[in-house]
């Protein structure tokens, strides 16, 4: 049988990882000396308060390979083939260790594909390959069906404010709208993998408003066969109201809401929503 590896930042509802035996290697995030695992010894609630609280901004890291080697062994003494899918790696060196632990067994089926994106980007591609496994298709194949998908996947989110990025290193050739007004609300997106800026609007509503066209252009106005998952960080109300926007421009619902966890949030800080769309 085929298993299928991910790492924290895809933000899988715990229900959809038991359903589809999926297994989850979590990143980390550091205050001060203290190291919490993501999705298993801190809450969003609680990292969200201790965040705003906190005098310096916390750290992120990724998942040794160690780690990664320990879930891979395991699995394949119990004869089973593998696919693994991480955070972009122009984000993280999750993908890095996944391939290190990959190396150390070089007589095991694995494979490990770099999503080039995060948070319900990557969700959905793990979507597709679980939908791929369970209709039958080989490791080879899921890969293929993956990266395609990588192909047409579009990830856009707004940030109540870039401070986080810049402080996180994690802004790239956003650092453009540094300075800007402070009631200027910046949507980014990724872009081979890293986070770009796309443009700038004067509210968070306005933004919320342009994303529904930017995902409206992206499926050609269209949303027959649209894959769309929606993530938020504190504000469920503003993804709410995304999703019924969505819903009456495209014709289609959102499949997937989920909550924006600690290392993405660490360097995008609280009050973003996102959106990933496919077909």
């Amino acid at each position: 049988m085929i298993k299928i590896v991910t790492d924290s930042t895809a933000y899988l509802p715990q229900s959809i990882v038991e359903k589809n035996d999926l297994r989850v290697v979590p990143l980390c995030v550091h205050f001060g000396d203290k190291t919490y695992r993501e999705g298993v010894d801190l809450s969003n609630g609680e990292f969200y308060t201790r965040l705003k609280e906190a005098p310096v901004l916390p750290t992120t890291s990724q998942p040794s390979a160690g780690e990664f080697y320990e879930v891979f062994s395991e699995l394949v003494a119990q004869g089973h083939e593998i696919v693994t899918l991480t955070i972009s790696s122009r984000l993280s060196g999750t993908w890095n260790s996944a391939m290190a632990a990959k190396e150390m067994m070089p007589d095991a089926k694995i494979s490990v594909i770099d999503s080039l994106s995060t948070s319900v980007g990557l969700m959905l591609m793990i979507e597709a390959a679980v939908n791929a496994r369970n209709a039958g298709a080989s490791r080879e194949e899921i890969v293929q069906q993956v990266e395609e998908i990588k192909k047409k996947m579009h990830l856009f989110f707004v940030v109540d404010t870039l401070e986080y990025l810049a402080k996180g290193g994690r802004i790239g050739n956003a650092k453009a709208f540094l300075g800007t007004l402070l009631k200027v609300k910046p949507i980014l997106f990724l872009k081979d993998g890293a986070i770009e800026p796309l443009e700038q609007v004067r509210s968070k509503r306005k933004a919320q408003a342009r994303m529904v066209d930017l995902v409206a252009e992206c499926m050609g106005g269209d949303g027959k066969g649209a894959r769309i998952a929606l993530v938020d960080a504190l504000v469920p109300e503003e993804s709410a109201v995304l999703a019924k926007e969505i819903h009456e421009r495209l014709g289609c619902e959102p499949l997937y809401l989920t909550q924006l966890g600690p290392v993405i949030g660490t360097h995008t800080g609280p009050g973003v929503v996102g959106v990933a769309v496919y077909r």
